[in-house]
């Protein structure tokens, strides 16, 4: 259970890091910091109008599910994964859950 609480922490860290490094005053979309540790959801959510235009997008979504970290959405171009094993979760227990299931033997990471 002791990685399950790091991963937690690594996870919440790095949700907390792109809110605030995408939060401008300037900006009326606001950045929203998830983390539902009993069930294990973290998200980090925009929300809000600029304009007539009104954005709602989960930037990113992770789950811990039987002591991995499953990556469920990545709205950017930025390699979370390799993100998250430079944060210290080792590849083994990275799932791509937003790949197929058939895809995933093919990459570097775990597949459930």
């Amino acid at each position: 259970m002791a990685a399950v609480k790091k991963y937690e922490d690594i996870l919440l860290k790095t949700i907390q890091d792109y809110a605030k490094r995408w939060t401008h005053t300037d900006d009326p979309i606001e950045n929203i910091v998830i983390a539902d540790t009993e069930r294990g959801h973290f998200q980090f959510l925009r929300r809000g109008w600029k304009g007539d235009d009104y954005t709602f997008s989960a930037v990113f979504h992770f789950d811990l599910i039987d002591g991995k970290v499953w990556i469920q959405e990545n709205r950017t171009d930025i390699l979370i994964a390799e993100e998250l094993v430079e944060r210290g979760i080792p590849k083994t227990d990275i799932v791509l859950g937003l790949q197929p299931p058939s895809v995933r033997p093919l990459t570097e990471y775990a597949v459930a």
